[in-house]
């Protein structure tokens, strides 16, 4: 079959369209899909790049976020049939690992998947809105709902609105009613967050976030709950650490889901404790908020942004366009 392949780790020259591997074949309790479409992730790059502590066999098919139609059953399958359409949650909660990392992914024509981590696909859910959502989308609901409480009539300040998980937050958080602040770094990645029915943009290559959040909504008081906002969503880390916590007003919450500008920024727990701010963490996503994002999908009530739909022969400038953030939401890659 026709697949995308890391063959080692390192730079980008190692990621290679490959027109003859092997095709993948059902374990009892697996079952084999025709992939109909995969999104990429920041993840993959981790994967091809080499991540610290976590020893892979390679080559190995990227792709975590995979949707496409039953082909064949294993032995032991049941309660699913030839010709269902399904999305994939990418974590193995029984064994462990990802797919696309501890086991080929979705960047190809076949893939096997393990039944358990199968998801029915409601009738009307497009493949590729359904393959955008997992690790973008899935870790966006959680964040936002599950464990940060969003809701409406807050102000919310999105840190990387541009991106999968971004985007994601910024949809979700107009879906319940709240103010957004979305920031990202270019005029063309802010004009599209207004179209996408942000309220505010700010690029934050240019503003200092806590002192324009101060501009719009005062500086937050010790005492009380006035000035500041209520939430920001934090997954960069870095030098923007410090500037969300000194936007939020008493009692605010930032919600961060990973670290991409940097794992170990500098802290001032004066404002932590200060102010009462709560940090909220949020690793990947459960089944149910897969669930709810593709009845929300159906519904008409919300769709994935999708920037690019790649064949499988460019993968690797799909991923190439997610290193260099080139990108507005979600790369797909339809074999």
């Amino acid at each position: 079959m026709r697949a995308a392949v890391i063959q080692a780790h390192g730079g980008p020259e190692q990621l290679v369209y490959d027109a003859n591997y092997p095709d993948p074949t059902p374990g009892e309790d697996d079952v084999i899909i025709a992939v109909k479409a995969s999104s990429l992730n920041y993840h993959d790059i981790f994967t091809r790049r080499g991540m610290p502590g976590i020893k892979l066999t390679l080559p190995v098919v990227p792709g975590l976020d995979i949707a496409g139609e039953i082909t064949e059953l294993g032995s032991n399958v049941t309660g699913w049939s030839v010709g269902d359409r399904v999305l994939v949650d990418p974590v193995n909660r029984i064994k462990g690992g990802l797919m696309g990392e501890t086991v080929d992914g979705g960047c190809a024509e076949y893939c096997r998947v393990p039944a358990r981590q199968l998801v029915k696909m409601p009738d009307g859910v497009d493949y590729g809105e359904a393959a955008a959502l997992p690790v973008a989308y899935g870790t966006a609901h959680r964040m936002m709902f599950a464990n940060g409480h969003v809701k409406a009539g807050e102000t919310v300040m999105v840190l990387g609105a541009s991106g999968g998980v971004g985007t994601g937050c910024v949809l979700l958080a107009k879906h319940v009613g709240a103010e957004v602040i979305s920031c990202a770094s270019s005029d063309d990645k802010l004009a599209r967050l207004t179209a996408l029915g942000s309220d505010h943009v700010l690029d934050y290559t240019k503003h200092d976030i806590h002192k324009w959040v101060y501009e719009k909504y005062g500086k937050p008081f010790r005492r009380s709950y006035d000035g500041g906002i209520d939430v920001v969503v934090n997954f960069t880390g870095g030098d923007t650490w410090v500037p969300s916590l000194r936007a939020l007003k008493r009692g605010g919450r930032i919600l961060t889901c990973g670290a991409t500008a940097g794992y170990d920024p500098t802290e001032d727990l004066r404002f932590v404790w200060t102010f009462e701010l709560q940090i909220l963490g949020s690793n990947s996503w459960l089944v149910e908020d897969l669930v709810a994002l593709m009845d929300m999908i159906q519904r008409d009530e919300m769709h994935p942004v999708i920037d690019k739909r790649l064949p499988l022969e460019e993968t690797a400038e799909g991923v190439r366009l997610i290193e260099e953030r080139e990108v507005f939401g979600k790369v797909l890659i339809v074999p």
